[in-house]
This record gives structure tokens, sequence and C-alpha cells, in this order.
């Protein structure tokens, strides 16, 4: 049986000039890009993700859906939970 989940991945510049992302788990369907450049404002201005002295999402780059389907060949965890 497959599964399939949705994230919403958010992709910024950090104070280095790197790219670093975060993975929104669930996300609303069908958000429109105003929407989502405002919503990544807000966590690029609010400077409260640091990491050893690097603000990691200081600059908006872009924002994509992603879609991900793991289909099992076999998988006997299942069987032993029963």
């Amino acid at each position: 049986m497959a599964e399939t989940t949705k994230t919403l991945k958010l992709t910024f510049l950090n104070s280095k000039n790197k790219k670093t992302n975060l993975s929104v788990a669930n996300p609303l369907e069908n958000l429109d890009e105003q929407t989502v450049r405002q919503a990544m404002n807000v966590i690029s201005g609010a400077n409260i993700f640091e990491k050893e002295e690097v603000d990691m999402y200081k600059t908006p780059q872009s924002a994509q859906y992603v879609e991900r389907v793991v289909t099992d060949v076999f998988n006997d965890a299942e069987d032993k939970q029963d």
C-alpha cells in the first residue's frame, strides 16, 4: 500500500549566504505566494533561529510543496505488532 505525505519546503539564505530549509508537515493546501512570502518574512524578521551565531533564516528564497510517496515492498514490522 502506498502512503503519500505532503510538506511545504521553505528555503532561506542564512547569514553566511548558505541555503537552509524549513519544512512544514501537513501544510494547508493551495497557499498563495503572498501568504507564504509574508509568513517567511515573519520568520526571517523574528531573528530567533540561530545556531552557532548564524542566523538560520535570514533571507527568504523559495517555497515548494513536496509530495512523497512510499510504497512498501514488504514490512515485517507491521506483522509483529499484532
